[in-house]
């Protein structure tokens, strides 16, 4: 669904909050993972807090907002197509954006991996005949299940699985970047899913039941200017990505941002 223009409403104010920190990319284990996996250097997250009661049928209105804000236009990150981080600079005239499913809360989503020979018991990943999906190497039936439709195991996560934040994480950090030297071992990708996806994911628990559940609402957008796709970058990749991930509790965006390429050694 795409949002064009302005409307008349009081718009949303946001304000970038470069003090907030996130532990997964100060996390050093990480940080030499994301080196291998060709993602150093082009992933990035930021936190804006806003003004106004959020609601998710807001989402264009939010949206746009957002992407035309001043202190967004001049704060927001992207790489140039020179590899130089930038910040978004330009008028937003049209927007794109998918909401994400985001309601698993445990790692144990995963279990199914090793229970249909796609990751034994021991940790290490299945190998296969080498085979390609739109230039990216396959070599291991983790990313059989993660690209091939018509893999043995894909259907060992339903659709709406594959559509999951979680999901989604995992998938990206298994694929990486140009040069992605991939793991032999499925621990460190999800050790790391699990560190961004609790440093970027909000929950709440209920008094009366103690039930844990997921507050935050997730879009995956693009963003364009009136010289076309602007926003993650002016080239589409599905390891291209920008998430911005809203806590209507807190009204804070958290901006997960990664663009597909070979890794860059500073942030």
């Amino acid at each position: 669904m795409s949002a064009e223009g302005g409307r008349g409403a009081a718009r949303f104010v946001f304000r970038a909050l470069p003090q907030k920190s996130f532990s997964c990319l100060q996390d050093r284990d990480i940080a030499d993972r994301l080196l291998k996996w060709s993602m150093q250097g082009r992933i990035t997250a930021q936190a804006f807090s806003f003004d106004q009661q959020f609601k998710p049928y807001q989402k264009d209105e939010f949206l746009m907002a957002f992407f035309n804000d001043q202190s967004v236009i001049s704060s927001l990150k992207l790489l140039s197509s020179s590899g130089q981080w930038t910040t978004l600079g330009s008028k937003v005239t049209k927007i794109e954006a998918t909401v994400v499913p985001c309601t698993q809360i445990s790692m144990s989503f995963f279990d199914r991996l090793y229970s249909e020979g796609v990751v034994r018991e021991t940790g290490t990943i299945v190998k296969c005949y080498d085979d390609y999906y739109d230039d990216i190497l396959i070599s291991d039936e983790l990313r059989k299940v993660l690209l091939l439709e018509d893999s043995d195991h894909y259907d060992l996560f339903t659709q709406l699985d594959h559509e999951e934040f979680l999901f989604c994480l995992f998938k990206h950090f298994c694929i990486g970047g140009t040069l992605c030297q991939f793991e032999d071992a499925v621990d460190p990708y999800l050790e790391t899913t699990k560190a961004f996806y609790k440093d970027l994911v909000s929950v709440q628990k209920n008094p009366e039941t103690k039930e844990i559940r997921i507050i935050s609402t997730v879009f995956r957008v693009s963003a364009y200017d009136a010289n076309g796709l602007c926003y993650p970058s002016s080239k589409s990749h599905q390891q291209t990505f920008a998430y911005l991930i809203v806590d209507p509790c807190k009204r804070h965006v958290n901006i997960l941002y990664h663009c597909f390429g070979g890794s860059l050694f500073t942030n």
